[in-house]
């Protein structure tokens, strides 16, 4: 088997609400989605996506992703999608860094390789661990009173866990506005309730730890990203009274491996754009178990493909170290293909058809915008 055809999508994907909000006065309207379809000489295909959190996020945009495809799709072609550790090293030879790039061909040769083995990609990576994956919602920054009904309507959708944006500059009202988005949030908290307060490294340990002392006792949470470099991460880790997940800071196997030696961190936050793939998500999911650090399964965000993705690696992903999976949909109004996954009690299961389970609607993809055969 071997690859004969690459096309390459660009959707756009309207933020459910209107307006997202991240910390540093970051504001996004719609998402920039790259969407790949990698086509076999035996006719099988496979889809995959890569739509980065806007140009502010990582080091990555969407046009870049896209220049890096140009760069990386003839490598791939004429190869066999199932080698996918040798394609990984063909990719990264081919183009230094730019894993968001990688992200999309990588998912997609994983599509085609679980689809010729009859296989759900779960199975494929790892093997079903019976029952639902628990899923995430993910709420902007806004008042405390808005974020509170955010969180109130996500739980009558049925999530039990919740990400909550903070990262308040000083002129809107710094770590006091923080402080009170963490409370209003967390007001009505249930049983069975998680909660993330992400700052998306938007903090520094001041900020942080200003925030955390207007906060009540035993208020149960965990404090994700708070920082931008490793310094600011390790200051704050060793005053900081609540656990800790990285995320912005972790995109190699090597950034993990220094977090861990430094224990820097009490959970890793796995994004398949930002990892670049599923190939670098199931060594650093590795590597994140050895050492006994929980794992979020996310990505930035996305369409039902890179959920699709995302709801796989978390099904195969052992329940002891899994959180939750981040559930992309829920963050736009867009509707690019079929995914029978819907949240249930808390939590959503990965289709057994073989591969992602992705139906995509070639109608709503309109013309591609790149061909490489």
């Amino acid at each position: 088997m071997k690859i004969a055809r690459i096309e390459i999508y660009q959707v756009d994907l309207p933020v459910a609400g209107g307006v997202y909000r991240l910390s540093g006065g970051r504001e996004y309207h719609t998402y920039d989605a790259t969407i790949a379809r990698v086509i076999t000489d035996e006719g099988l295909e496979g889809w995959g996506e890569s739509t980065p959190f806007g140009s502010t996020y990582i080091a990555a945009h969407a046009a870049g992703t896209r220049a890096g495809i140009a760069q990386l799709a003839p490598v791939l072609l004429g190869r066999d999608p199932r080698h996918h550790d040798q394609l990984w090293d063909l990719m990264r030879a081919a183009l230094t860094g730019h894993r968001d790039a990688r992200c999309a061909l990588d998912v997609a040769c994983w599509d085609i390789s679980a689809k010729a083995a009859g296989q759900a990609l779960c199975d494929h990576i790892g093997g079903r661990n019976a029952g639902s994956v628990p899923v995430i919602s993910s709420i902007g920054s806004d008042t405390p009173e808005a974020m509170r009904a955010k969180v109130a309507a996500h739980r009558a959708e049925g999530f039990l866990g919740h990400s909550i944006k903070i990262g308040a500059p000083e002129s809107e009202g710094g770590p006091a506005l923080d402080a009170e988005r963490i409370k209003g949030c967390l007001a009505d908290r249930q049983p069975g309730e998680w909660f993330l307060a992400d700052a998306n490294a938007g903090l520094n340990p001041e900020h942080a730890l200003r925030m955390l002392s207007l906060l009540p006792d035993r208020l149960d949470f965990v404090l994700e990203a708070p920082c931008a470099t490793w310094g600011e991460t390790q200051s704050l880790r060793a005053r900081c009274s609540v656990p800790i997940l990285l995320d912005e800071l972790v995109q190699s196997e090597a950034d993990l491996i220094h977090a861990i030696s430094q224990d820097l961190c009490d959970g890793v936050g796995l994004k398949t754009s930002k990892q670049g793939g599923i190939t670098p998500m199931i060594r650093q999911r590795t590597i994140a178990a050895s050492a006994g650090l929980v794992i979020s399964v996310q990505d930035t965000v996305g369409s039902e493909i890179a959920f699709s993705t995302i709801l796989h690696i978390a099904q195969s992903t052992p329940r002891r170290l899994l959180r939750y999976a981040l559930d992309t949909r829920a963050m736009t109004t867009a509707r690019f293909a079929c995914f029978d996954a819907p949240v249930k009690n808390g939590g959503a299961t990965a289709p057994r058809a073989p591969g992602l389970g992705v139906s995509p609607n070639m109608e709503a993809l309109g013309a591609p915008v790149a061909v490489y055969d």
